[in-house]
C-alpha cells in the first residue's frame, strides 16, 4: 500500500510538471513585447510591417531584432483597413480557449498531491504507532506492543532471587491455562496485580515471565505512552487497547511505570487545568478495570517504584486487587541471580558464587546483571579462558562505583591525605565489635572517590540496633578523626562521610526513637506528593531534636578519635601499606593491625 501511494505521488508530480508546461506555451502572447497604439500605427503608416497575427482584438508581429511585439487594437478603430492599404500580410486567428481538464488540473492538482502526500505520511505513522495496523490518524491508538506467546521465551524458571514474588502471581497462570477452573468454583481471578520495589529488582522480568509460562498475548506499554499534550487521547489510546485485549482474550496487559498516568489526582482549583489529559487517562483506566463492562479474561499488571504517589481508586479491591511486593533479593537470592546471568558466560570452576552473593548486599537484579555482563567484557578484553573470581571482584567495583581513574593525577601530599583517610575507617571498623567486617581497603581513584573502604556483612540484617548503627556512625567519622590525628587539619575528602552521618542520626532520633530524651516519637517531613503534610513541632522540640542529633555524632566521633589515638602505630602501618601496594585485603589488613597492636 505504501509503494501504491509513492508511485502515485511520483505520477501526479510528473502530470502537474506537464500541464504547467501545456499552460506555459498556451500563455506565449501573453508574453510578448507590448506596444502603445499610437506606435502600431506610426510603424503602419511607415510601412514597417510586413506580416502581422491577428487573434481578437490583439495583433502580433515580430519586430526587426526578432523580438515577438503586441499591441491590443480597440474594437471601434479603422487598423484593419489601414494595415490592408499598406499591403501587410494579414493572419488571422480565433482566440484559444483552455480546456475544463486543463483548467481543473492546474486549479485543483496542487491540492490534490499535497492531500495524497499528507495522506500517505500519516498512514505510514499510524502503521508505525499501532502495531502495523496502518489506520489512519492513529492518534488515539493504542502505541502497546503486542508479543505474541511463541515470541515469549522467558519463563518463571528464569525469574530468581524473588521467590515470594513468584508464588504471589503463580496462581495467575493457572487461571490464564484453565480458566474454567476458578469459575467453575465461582472465584474470580483478581483483575489487576501491582508489582512495586526498588528500580531493577525485576519487576518487568517477571509480568514477562508470567506471559511466557501462560503461553497467552502480552501487550507491553508504558504509562508515558497514554499522556499527550491534548486532551482525550489518553482516554482513547486506553480504550483502543482494553478493545484489543478483548479481542485476544485470555491475554495480559502490562503498564510499566503506571505512576506517570496514575498520580493523586487534583482537587481542582487554579492551575488544575494542565492535568485534565492525565486525569481523563487515569478516569478511563478506572472505568475499564473495573466498569460496567466486565474483563474476565484480561489480567492487567502494573508496575512501579513510586506507589506512594498512586492514587487511591487504582489500588482499592477491584482494580488492583493484589499488590505484590518485588524485594531486593537477599544473598540466597543473589547467588540464584548470578548463576543465572552466568549460564552463556564461561565461569572459572573455582568461583564460589557465595562469597560473591556475600559481597554484594544491597544489589539488585540489573546490578548484578551488569556485574556478570562486565566481569565477561572484562575477560574478553584480558584475553582470559574464563571468569574469575579477581575478575568478578573487579567488575564489583567498577559497578559499584565506576572505573579506575589511573590518569587522574594526585599529588604525592593528597594521596598520603587520602591513604590516611581510608587507614582511618578501616581501623574503627576493625575494632569496634559491632560494625561489618572490613573486606577490601584500596586507593585507587574510581568515580568520584579517591579511595575505599568496603565492609561485608556477615549475615543479612533486616533491622539494626542502636550499637549497630552508633558503630557505623563511628566508622563514617574514622576518616576525618585519622586527618585531623595525624595532619592536625580536615579536608573536602569527607564530604560524603559528613553528609551520610548528619542523615542517619537525624533518623535515629525522629524516625527510630533512639534518643532517650526525645523519647519514641517520630516527627515526619512533609512529603506533597504522597499526600502527607509535615508533621508539627515546636521551635523548642526542633531544638532539642538538633542537641540530640548533635549528641549522637558526638559520642560516634569520640569512640572513634579514642580508638584511633590508642592504635597510632596501626594507623601509621596501614596508610604506608596502601601508599606501597593501593589495595589491602582483609588478611593483609590482619597481619599488619597484629604486628603494630599496642603493647
Amino acid at each position: 500500500m505504501q509503494q501504491f501511494y509513492k508511485n502515485l505521488s511520483i505520477w501526479l508530480l510528473i502530470a502537474l510538471a506537464i500541464s504547467l508546461l501545456v499552460h506555459y506555451c498556451q500563455k506565449a502572447p501573453e508574453r510578448a513585447h507590448t506596444v502603445t497604439y499610437t506606435e502600431f500605427l506610426h510603424k503602419v503608416d511607415s510601412g514597417l510591417l510586413t506580416n502581422v497575427t491577428v487573434i481578437g482584438n490583439t495583433v502580433l508581429w515580430n519586430s526587426s531584432d526578432g523580438t515577438l511585439t503586441k499591441t491590443v487594437v480597440p474594437q471601434s478603430s479603422d487598423a484593419l483597413a489601414r494595415l490592408l492599404r499598406g499591403n501587410v500580410t494579414v493572419l488571422a486567428e480565433e482566440p484559444s480557449q483552455p480546456s475544463w481538464l486543463l483548467y481543473a488540473l492546474l486549479s485543483w492538482l496542487p491540492f490534490l498531491f499535497f492531500g495524497l502526500l499528507w495522506l500517505f505520511y500519516f498512514r505510514r505513522s499510524g502503521g508505525q504507532s499501532s502495531g502495523g495496523s496502518g489506520r489512519i490518524l492513529a492518534f488515539g491508538k493504542s502505541r502497546a506492543r503486542l508479543i505474541n506467546p511463541e515470541e515469549s521465551k522467558i519463563k518463571l524458571d528464569d525469574v530468581a532471587g524473588i521467590d515470594e514474588a513468584k508464588e504471589e502471581v503463580a496462581e495467575l497462570v493457572d487461571f490464564l491455562k484453565k480458566p474454567e477452573k476458578f469459575t467453575a468454583a465461582g472465584a474470580r481471578i483478581p483483575a489487576g496485580v501491582l508489582l512495586y520495589g526498588e528500580p531493577g529488582t525485576g519487576k518487568t522480568l517477571l509480568a514477562k515471565a508470567i506471559a511466557g509460562e501462560a503461553g497467552v498475548p502480552f501487550f507491553s506499554i508504558s504509562g508515558s505512552n497514554f499522556v499527550e499534550m491534548y486532551v482525550g487521547i489518553g482516554a482513547s489510546r486506553v480504550r483502543d487497547l482494553f478493545n484489543e485485549g478483548k479481542k485476544r482474550a485470555p491475554c495480559i496487559i502490562f503498564i510499566d511505570e503506571i505512576d506517570a498516568v496514575g498520580r493523586h489526582r487534583s482537587a481542582g482549583g487554579a492551575g488544575s487545568s494542565g492535568n485534565d489529559e492525565r486525569e481523563q487517562t487515569l478516569n478511563q483506566l478506572l472505568v475499564e478495570m473495573d466498569g460496567f463492562d466486565a474483563n474476565d479474561h484480561v489480567i492487567v499488571i502494573a508496575a512501579t517504584n513510586r506507589q506512594d504517589i498512586l492514587d487511591p481508586a487504582l489500588l482499592r479491591p477491584g482494580r488492583f486487587d493484589r499488590q505484590v511486593m518485588v524485594p531486593l533479593p537477599d544473598v540466597g537470592g543473589r547467588e540464584k541471580i548470578l548463576k543465572v546471568h552466568a549460564r552463556n558466560a564461561k565461569i572459572d570452576p573455582q568461583v564460589n558464587w557465595q562469597v560473591i552473593a556475600r559481597g554484594t548486599p544491597g544489589f539488585s537484579g540489573a546490578q548484578l546483571a551488569s556485574l556478570v555482563n562486565e566481569a565477561a567484557l572484562m575477560t574478553a578484553r584480558s584475553n582470559q579462558p574464563a571468569v574469575t573470581t579477581a575478575i568478578l571482584e573487579a567488575a564489583k567495583d567498577k559497578v559499584l562505583m565506576g572505573a579506575e581513574r589511573r590518569s587522574l593525577i594526585i599529588t604525592d601530599r593528597e594521596k598520603r591525605i587520602t591513604a590516611c583517610h581510608e587507614a582511618g575507617h578501616a581501623l574503627v571498623a576493625w575494632m569496634l565489635p559491632g560494625a561489618d567486617p572490613v573486606h577490601k581497603v584500596t586507593i585507587i581513584p574510581r568515580g568520584r572517590a579517591l579511595g575505599l573502604t568496603m565492609q561485608l556483612p556477615e549475615e543479612e540484617r533486616v533491622s539494626h540496633d542502636r550499637a549497630y548503627l552508633l558503630a557505623t556512625l563511628s566508622t563514617l567519622l574514622g576518616g576525618r578523626v585519622a586527618e585531623e590525628i595525624v595532619f592536625n587539619q580536615t579536608t573536602t575528602g569527607a564530604g560524603n562521610d559528613l553528609e551520610r552521618v548528619s542523615d542517619l542520626s537525624r533518623r535515629m532520633v525522629c524516625e527510630w526513637g533512639m534518643s532517650e530524651t526525645v523519647g519514641p516519637l517520630t516527627f515526619r517531613v512533609a512529603n506533597p506528593l504522597a499526600g502527607q503534610p509535615g508533621q508539627i513541632m515546636s521551635e523548642q522540640t526542633a531544638i532539642l531534636i538538633d542537641g540530640e542529633v548533635k549528641k549522637l555524632v558526638q559520642t560516634a566521633y569520640d569512640t572513634a578519635r579514642h580508638l584511633l589515638v590508642e592504635h597510632r602505630s596501626s594507623l601509621d602501618a596501614v596508610t604506608a601499606a596502601l601508599l606501597e601496594r593501593e589495595t589491602l585485603s582483609r588478611d593483609e589488613l590482619e597481619v599488619i593491625i597484629r604486628t603494630n597492636a599496642p603493647g
